[in-house]
């Protein structure tokens, strides 16, 4: 710590310096500089993601009880939201996330813009026997997961308007975004 209290900039050790991390200053090396940008970028990209992590959850906080109690449920109007439950990959523990969702019969297609970076994507296609709040109600489905980059087959289980959903979506996942389909069990 500097007198002024600003923290002191730690010099990254590169193939250019002592074994006490000093630089040579006549012989700085390209890789040094490419080096210290690259480090400056992925700091600034690990900022803007936790800022985005903590915006969610904050969000999800105020309103999931609201969906979970049915606030803006999809009922004589198609789209609406829902909470959707799913089991982390990793923890094993349950997650609630409210999503928009749009309703076909006894279906509910849900999606984001932000393909697989969304853990509840993850977490769906690893385990995809999940449980969702629709009208204040808990209801047991089976979801089918398509994200970018994941080849898939439209299930031969949904019926054919929902196939047809399915294959109108399907390209949009090579734009980046993902969907899931939620069938009751």
């Amino acid at each position: 710590m500097r007198p002024d209290g600003c923290p002191t900039r730690v010099q990254p050790v590169c193939p250019t310096s002592d074994a006490h991390g000093r630089v040579d200053r006549g012989v700085v090396s390209a890789h040094h500089e490419r080096g210290v940008a690259s480090m400056n970028s992925n700091a600034e990209k690990s900022r803007k993601r936790s800022l985005e992590v903590e915006f969610f959850r904050m969000l999800n906080r105020v309103v999931e009880p609201a969906v979970r109690m049915g606030l803006g449920s999809p009922r004589i109007v198609p789209s609406g939201f829902i909470v959707l439950e799913t089991v982390g990959r990793k923890t094993g523990k349950r997650r609630r996330s409210p999503l928009a969702a749009t309703r076909f019969g006894q279906h509910v297609v849900v999606g984001t813009f932000r393909g697989d970076q969304s853990q509840w994507v993850r977490n769906l296609a690893a385990q995809p026997c999940t449980r969702y709040w629709l009208g204040g109600k808990p209801h047991d489905s089976r979801a089918f997961v398509m994200y970018p980059g994941k080849r898939f087959r439209v299930p031969s289980r949904l019926p054919s308007g929902m196939q047809r959903v399915v294959r109108f979506l399907a390209p949009y996942t090579r734009a980046g975004w993902a969907f899931g389909v939620l069938s009751p069990r």
